[in-house]
Formats: C-alpha cells, structure tokens, sequence
C-alpha cells in the first residue's frame, strides 16, 4: 500500500520505476516465504511433529 501511495504521489518515471520494482519484489518474497512455511509444516507433518499437539484438542 505504501508503494501505490508513493506512485500517486511521484511523477518522477525513474523513481516510480524503482518503486515499481520494490513492489513487485516485496510480493515476491511475500509469496516464497508463504512456501517456505508451507513446505516447513509438511516436513514436520511428515516426522509426526504438529504444529498443534492432538493431545492438548482433546
């Protein structure tokens, strides 16, 4: 949000391209770290480690 808000603001094309390009790399590092939890949890899962103990549910 903090990167369309300086693109609003800014009429300058070379910085809104680096802002651009922050942007677009922020969602990008958003989305592997998304997948890196992800596969982290499948490991666990697959050890029998939980990242919710089943005895504390019952």
């Amino acid at each position: 949000m903090t990167y369309d808000n300086i693109l609003r603001l800014s009429d300058d094309p070379d910085v809104n391209n680096v802002i651009r390009y922050l942007r677009e790399r922020e969602i990008v590092h958003y989305q592997r770290f998304g997948e890196g939890i992800r596969r982290a949890l499948e490991k666990m899962d697959e050890k029998n480690f939980y990242v919710v103990n089943p005895a504390f549910d019952r």
